[in-house]
């Protein structure tokens, strides 16, 4: 739990479930959200981090623009776990830096404070939450969403989800679970409905 006057709500779920529908449902709703893909996809295009990746794994980590590609970069590190951990160890504390300056310039009237993280048990950040919701969807959704937004099939899926926490132990630690198989409003007034519970 948090001292804060505002609610944090952290948002967890499967990979393609929908976290960041969820997350701009709530932002609409006048809450205010950090994602982290979006602050760490910031990150990595700062010169310094550039400079630092380049220095691990060589230039080929870089597009023709010279700033980091992530296919490139995920290939190694969702293969390497020392990898994996070099980076977060990199990327992390930056993240963590932005997500608390957006939450500092948070206005009065704020509904809640959003954390919108993939691993958002795995890092620890559930206990900054006074609340967990769980986004839920289907494997078979999930692939379909996956396959038209990040031309990713269910290799890729494993892959990436084989480094998280399982969905069952996610489910289990959250709060609220809502289901999310295509229905925004449905999503939105089940949202709406937990807000008004803060």
């Amino acid at each position: 739990m948090t001292d804060s006057a505002i609610p944090i709500i952290g948002l967890s779920g499967g990979i393609g479930a929908g976290k960041s529908e969820a997350a701009k449902a709530l932002a609409k709703m006048g809450c205010v959200v950090a994602d982290a893909d979006e602050l760490a996809k910031s990150a990595l295009d700062s010169p310094a981090m550039v400079d630092q990746i380049v220095s691990w794994w060589g230039p080929e980590m870089l597009d023709a623009q010279g700033l980091v590609d992530r296919g490139q970069l995920a290939s190694v590190v969702f293969e390497h776990k020392e990898a994996m951990e070099r980076l977060e160890g990199l990327v992390h504390p930056h993240v963590e830096a932005e997500r608390q300056a957006i939450f500092d310039s948070a206005q009065p009237g704020t509904r809640a404070l959003v954390i919108d993280a993939p691993l958002l048990f795995e890092v620890g950040l559930d206990e900054a939450c006074d609340i967990v919701i769980f986004i839920d969807a289907s494997r078979e959704t999930r692939l379909r969403r996956l396959a038209e937004h990040r031309g990713w099939d269910a290799m890729e899926l494993d892959r990436r989800e084989v480094r998280q926490l399982a969905l069952d132990t996610k489910r289990q630690r959250a709060d609220h679970v809502l289901v999310n198989e295509g229905d925004p409003e449905s999503l939105a007034a089940s949202l709406s409905a937990i807000l008004d519970t803060l």
